[in-house]
């Protein structure tokens, strides 16, 4: 009996340990209450020996942290390498659809720049506009590229602004633009439209304006604002007074006292009808005017009373004076003369004056015109200037000619100049109908002035 109670705890004991020994394999301390149990009847059996405790500590305190450490470790390492794992599997997805969204997309953009051109390029060449029309198309002042794309789309001379705007950019004219009115066709191509719209001289909306002898640069201005022909005066008149036409007009260069004189163009804006275009740039407009004057005086002209075209640059070379001092001459003949006759007496007098023996007593030319230049009277100073205002071209105070022109003289007034009569007189006046009196003494000129009430 005995024996079998043994045998029993023997198997028992074996079957503790065995399942001790594979919760240490396993890493893991799982004591059941029955295994409590079965521990305290074995202690209290009398074969307990301290090896069965060893084996039973062997799993516990230190070295079971030790073990369970490493085996988070290990769990670690393994949540890692699985979280590697789904983040390359995720990156491959990813680079998949990436790859596929870019495909697509490319494929989109060439199937839309392909339209784009096409359709662009048969506006282009205009095979989508093929009948003509003529409309009016209105560039606005200062246009951007944009503001003439519109303009030629809304009125139907081009279908495609975007490609428009492409070709003036490729081919470096989106700068190139200007105000104005045009009359065009529709079914022009691209080249055709840029070259024609960079023409001034396809615009509509031109306005003639005269510049009638005797103006001065300021009576131009003001009249060419009041034709809308330019913005404003000043722009005009600092352009008057300016080097900025040296380069182009050789004799404009040659001046050689541009720092006395007020303005330094006085006298070259040639006297004429001009056609202009509405809010221009006054360089054009003065451009014009010069362009004008270098033809009349340097290239020969069909002038009245003369017989054969005349170069009036060669005939000046027959007086004593330069031809700046005869242009200087004959601005004041211009604006003294009350008519062709009396321009030419009026140079003999100027010449006489010129001229004289010191004894004569006429070495100033005292001529009322040139008083208040560049304004024409004492009314039209400047209210702040009136009363201290001195002009250093009042021959009243100078010797001789002042610095330069005092407006734009015409041709018979240059030839008056050029060919004064030949006469004795030394003063002139005029009554208040334009009739003129001359007198080679001063006495005579006197008596004049009590008759015509001067």
């Amino acid at each position: 009996m005995d024996y079998e109670n043994n045998s029993y705890e023997e198997k028992e004991q074996r079957e503790v340990n065995e399942r001790r020994q594979k919760k240490v394999q396993n890493f893991h301390l799982h004591i059941k209450d029955d295994d409590l149990a079965v521990g305290e009847n074995y202690l209290e059996h009398d074969n307990y020996d301290d090896e069965s405790h060893k084996t039973l500590n062997s799993f516990s305190g230190d070295d079971v942290r030790e073990q369970m450490e490493r085996n988070s470790r290990h769990l670690r390492k393994r949540e890692k390498r699985e979280e590697k794992r789904q983040l390359k599997y995720a990156d491959l997805q990813n680079r998949r659809r990436f790859r596929l969204i870019w495909w697509s997309s490319v494929a989109l953009v060439g199937i839309m720049l392909s339209m784009f051109l096409l359709v662009g390029v048969n506006d282009m060449l205009a095979m989508n506009r093929s009948e003509e029309n003529k409309v009016t198309v209105d560039i606005p002042e200062n246009p951007t590229l944009s503001d003439v794309s519109k303009a030629l789309w809304s009125k139907g001379v081009i279908k495609e602004e975007n490609f428009f705007n492409f070709y003036a950019i490729i081919t470096k004219n989106a700068d190139d633009f200007t105000q104005g009115t045009f009359e065009m066709k529709t079914n022009m191509d691209y080249e055709a439209i840029v070259n024609y719209l960079q023409s001034m001289s396809n615009r509509t909306d031109t306005i003639k304006v005269t510049v009638t002898e005797g103006m001065n640069v300021r009576e131009i201005a003001r009249m060419l604002v009041n034709k809308d022909v330019i913005p404003n005066a000043e722009g005009f008149l600092k352009l008057c007074k300016s080097n900025y036409f040296d380069e182009d007009y050789e004799f404009i260069k040659n001046i050689k006292n541009a720092d006395k004189r007020y303005y330094k163009l006085e006298g070259y804006l040639f006297p004429d009808t001009y056609e202009c275009y509405h809010n221009e740039d006054p360089k054009l407009t003065i451009t014009r005017m010069l362009n004008d004057y270098e033809s009349r005086i340097y290239e020969n002209q069909n002038v009245e009373g003369y017989k054969k075209a005349i170069n009036v640059k060669k005939l000046s070379k027959e007086s004593k004076y330069s031809l700046q001092q005869i242009l200087t001459m004959a601005s004041i003949i211009q604006a003294e003369a009350a008519n062709k006759s009396d321009m030419y007496k009026i140079s003999s007098i100027l010449h006489n004056r010129l001229e004289a023996n010191i004894n004569v007593g006429v070495r100033k030319l005292s001529l009322d015109s040139t008083k208040y230049y560049p304004y024409r009277s004492k009314k039209a100073v400047p209210k702040a200037l009136r009363k201290t205002f001195k002009s250093k071209y009042d021959t009243y105070n100078i010797l001789g000619l002042p610095p330069g022109p005092i407006c734009n003289p015409g041709m018979e007034a240059i030839m008056a100049a050029i060919y004064p009569d030949d006469t004795d007189y030394l003063y002139f006046c005029h009554a208040k109908d334009g009739t003129p009196y001359y007198a080679s003494t001063l006495s005579e000129h006197n008596y004049h002035l009590s008759v015509v009430g001067s």
